[in-house]
């Protein structure tokens, strides 16, 4: 009846607590797509609607990110679309409803742990202890879900990936520990399938939606050394018990953790030793040192949170050159340290502490160390700050989570009753506070309260804002005035509200202190040349740019195709086909381009396509037969000879096919994982023939009719009569 009633009181605060975020982050629902979201949903279209089977697979198997491709994610988003453009509300509402049911299970996964090492001495201390784990459970999961810094994740669309890949970690967890309980009470055969779905198969479904599913074995880990450490062995049947756990342990969480911890070394001395990428402007010894400091970073934030964050604008965080540069990096270093080994040997008598800091470095392992990923992103704390809370809600419920002894163990001592099942065999370990009633201990419940409402209302705050997309990006350049991307998307909103000016006086000072950012430089051209005229020495500037930037990814097609496309608009004087070609030709002698996958072949794309335009078809063709030496694609290929046909040249496409057919063999194979996969679906769906003799007979008809009309009187300046 007692435990009905428990029940009943943790649902009911439950629900009003998913209820109550519910309503904090509605007004963020009605914001619109950002940024890598364009990079990610437009695959819901790329081939058409998803509407059919063939097209399905196409679409599942098309993933880029993670040698996985993340394909249970993009699967999440055909809830929402089949097309696209789309919609965003109802991405960002499902969204909302994944957080809230993560908020949920982690209520559940709190709980479970709380009265797995509780103490069960005399029926009123039990179940006023099961009603103080039961709430602190809420309150902690309440924190975490009602926290600002994890808005950018929530109302983030792309990053569904990061909350579905943790929505199975918990729900791994939950199902590790009941086979650890069942184990342990002697139901063998359904503990270890209990063992095996959570660890194993609830791995594999993390790992199938972001790269971080894969910390789960790490994650039981560090609770299974913690609140969870096993006790003495008290009987040959608990030997037996333990054995078959520890056996079961090794295989299905020591093991593929250990393969984590390889691979990050591996990559570590890879890097350390040939370099990385250069889309990164700092080496990886720089990436490893400059952490710490970033991981202080998101503590700070979430243990002083702020209603307004850097949000998605990072790249502005400068990399730390030795232990000195800047000086920060030497505390933070010793700090983490500090916090990790402090956990470490603390773990016998601050249990519960000691479980929220690894849990939160565990979770951080992949981001945040020898992976040559971007330093910084506030959505890389939302799985490890899911148990940061628990510590302070146990206390303020009123639990010591500081006791001498934890353990969820097989063992038992002579202070325990031995009618328990094995896994409530437990030694005073958790009990409730036995502090006299005093004003502090009367205000607990209201500092409760008052941390929620506080937490509720940043949010809110931050949530009206996310609801607002050009506000927010305006804000954001403001909080972020040394990023570069910031400062250039806030000046495409500027300019898309007619005032080019603004975006001016925004790009210059910018450009100035990151004369190589490119996306600064496009950005000011575009500015001045809706004001009527870019200055000499504007150009002078986006030259140099184009020379030493880094990597930009698909801007410098985008950008470049784009103006190509308005020079006939004449929207300014220096807007012309030969300023194009100048900067093109910075571009191609950058040398951090050439020696980047892809970009060689986009210049030769882009030089192609500006000829074709001239109408220089012999030329295009030879810049684009150029761009498939360097990688035959067939996707490139097609989209170059549709070009050619659309734009009137119907033989030259032709011909350029024919090229490929000669090069085909020079193709870069598709690396290990779902890349492979989605070419082997293309091949049995024979998609890529089909489509290259489609083509092919578009063409022809084309080049048949423009045969046809060779007798009929044409003008010169047409461009069939200069084909």
């Amino acid at each position: 009846m007692i435990e009905r009633y428990h029940r009943s009181l943790f649902l009911l605060t439950l629900t009003l607590l998913l209820s109550a975020t519910w309503l904090i982050y509605a007004p963020g629902l009605h914001g619109g797509f950002l940024f890598d979201d364009y990079a990610n949903l437009p695959s819901l279209g790329a081939a058409g609607p998803v509407d059919n089977w063939p097209a399905f697979w196409r679409y599942i198997t098309s993933g880029i990110a993670d040698p996985t491709g993340r394909p249970l994610a993009l699967l999440s988003f055909l809830l929402d679309a089949h097309d696209w453009p789309a919609d965003p509300l109802p991405f960002k509402r499902s969204n909302l409803i994944l957080h809230l049911l993560n908020g949920a299970l982690l209520s559940l996964l709190l709980r479970r742990l709380g009265r797995s090492f509780a103490v069960l001495n005399g029926p009123l201390r039990k179940n006023q202890l099961a009603l103080r784990i039961d709430l602190a459970a809420v309150l902690a999961a309440g924190l975490w879900l009602m926290h600002p810094l994890l808005v950018s994740t929530t109302l983030y669309i792309v990053q569904r990936e990061a909350m579905l890949s943790s929505t199975f970690i918990l729900l791994g967890l939950l199902a590790w520990l009941r086979g650890r309980a069942a184990l342990h009470a002697g139901r063998t055969p359904g503990g270890l399938l209990w063992i095996i779905l959570g660890l194993g198969g609830c791995t594999l479904l993390g790992l199938l939606s972001k790269a971080n599913g894969i910390l789960l074995p790490a994650l039981a880990i560090v609770i299974d050394c913690t609140v969870l450490r096993t006790a003495r062995i008290a009987s040959d049947q608990q030997r037996s018990i333990r054995c078959t756990y520890l056996s079961t342990m090794a295989l299905m969480a020591w093991l593929p953790a250990t393969l984590v911890a390889g691979y990050l070394l591996e990559q570590g001395w890879s890097g350390l030793t040939h370099g990385i990428s250069l889309l990164r402007p700092w080496t990886l010894g720089q990436r490893l040192l400059t952490e710490p400091r970033v991981l202080m970073d998101y503590l700070h934030l979430l243990w002083l949170p702020q209603p307004f964050t850097p949000g998605l604008f990072n790249d502005q965080i400068k990399a730390s050159t030795s232990l000195w540069s800047p000086a920060s990096t030497l505390p933070s270093l010793l700090a983490v340290l500090i916090f990790i080994i402090g956990a470490c040997l603390g773990r016998r008598r601050y249990p519960v502490l000691a479980l929220a800091v690894l849990f939160y470095f565990v979770g951080q392992s992949l981001e945040s160390t020898t992976v040559p990923l971007e330093l910084y992103f506030e959505h890389r704390n939302y799985l490890p700050a899911m148990l940061m809370f628990w510590p302070l809600a146990l206390w303020l419920c009123g639990v010591s989570p500081s006791q001498s002894t934890f353990s969820g163990g097989i063992a038992a001592t002579k202070a325990i009753p031995q009618n328990l099942p094995v896994l409530e065999r437990l030694p005073t370990g958790v009990a409730p506070s036995k502090e006299p009633i005093t004003v502090w201990r009367v205000a607990k419940p209201f500092v409760a309260i008052a941390l929620l409402t506080g937490l509720g209302v940043m949010t809110y705050s931050l949530t009206l804002l996310w609801g607002n997309t050009k506000d927010q990006i305006q804000l954001w350049a403001l909080l972020n005035p040394d990023s570069p991307r910031a400062q250039a998307i806030a000046a495409g909103v500027d300019m898309s509200a007619g005032h080019p000016y603004n975006a001016v006086g925004r790009l210059k000072p910018a450009l100035a202190k990151a004369p190589n950012q490119v996306q600064l430089a496009m950005n000011l051209f575009d500015a001045e040349c809706q004001l009527g005229r870019v200055d000499k020495s504007v150009l002078a500037q986006f030259d140099s740019a184009l020379r030493t930037t880094h990597d930009p990814g698909t801007l410098l097609v985008n950008w470049f195709a784009g103006e190509m496309d308005q020079v006939h608009k004449n929207v300014c004087p220096q807007l012309t086909f030969s300023t194009i070609d100048r900067l093109l030709g910075a571009a191609a002698v950058n040398p951090n381009l050439n020696s980047v996958y892809g970009r060689r072949q986009d210049i030769f794309y882009l030089r192609g396509r500006l000829a074709l335009l001239q109408n220089d078809a012999n030329t295009a063709l030879i810049d684009f037969n150029s761009a498939l030496d360097q990688d035959a694609q067939v996707s490139t290929a097609l989209q170059q000879a549709a070009l050619l046909g659309e734009m009137g040249f119907p033989r030259v496409a032709l011909a350029h096919l024919d090229h490929y057919e000669s090069v085909r063999k020079h193709v870069v194979n598709s690396s290990f994982g779902m890349a492979r996969l989605h070419d082997w679906v293309l091949q049995r769906q024979q998609y890529w023939p089909r489509e290259l003799a489609h083509l092919r007979d578009t063409l022809n008809k084309d080049a048949s009719h423009q045969a046809s009309a060779i007798n009929e009187p044409c003008k010169p300046s047409e461009k069939n009569c200069a084909e």
